[in-house]
């Protein structure tokens, strides 16, 4: 892990939370936040190099499974609700009553598996930004 990669995730966390919560920042602007973390995290992914096969313990892997699920159901069931993205593709998705709930739960897992990345990843994380900081009051 480098600095870098460090501060990239430390930004989509902060990005994250900010789109978490549609009624800080309204309906249309989550979804477009949303869209774009998307986009971000599929980097983070693949950045990172740990996907499902990489390397890292099985507990690992199912984590990052379930991260990858959560985060499958939340994008397409959040589309799916849309009120504002999805329309403004010139689309519309009916069954708001099976794909609300699913976004909402979809959302909680989501919550709740990267806040245990975040516990699990962060260690790995300091020590980067430690090493950098010791590097950088040694010039």
């Amino acid at each position: 892990m480098r600095a870098p990669k460090v501060i990239f995730d430390i930004v989509l966390l902060a990005l994250y939370l900010v789109a978490a919560n549609p009624a800080l920042t309204g309906v249309p602007f989550h979804e477009y936040l949303g869209a774009g973390i998307f986009v971000l995290m599929v980097a983070h992914v693949v950045a990172s190099g740990e996907g499902l096969g990489g390397r890292g313990r099985w507990a690992q892997r199912v984590l990052n499974g379930a991260l990858l699920v959560a985060l499958a159901f939340c994008v397409v069931s959040g589309a799916m609700v849309s009120g504002t993205l999805l329309p403004s593709l010139g689309f519309y998705a009916t069954g708001y009553y099976f794909w609300g709930p699913l976004h909402a739960l979809s959302a909680k897992v989501l919550l709740a598996a990267l806040l245990v990345h975040i516990v699990l990843r962060t260690p790995a994380a300091a020590s980067v930004l430690r090493r950098e900081l010791a590097r950088e009051n040694e010039r």
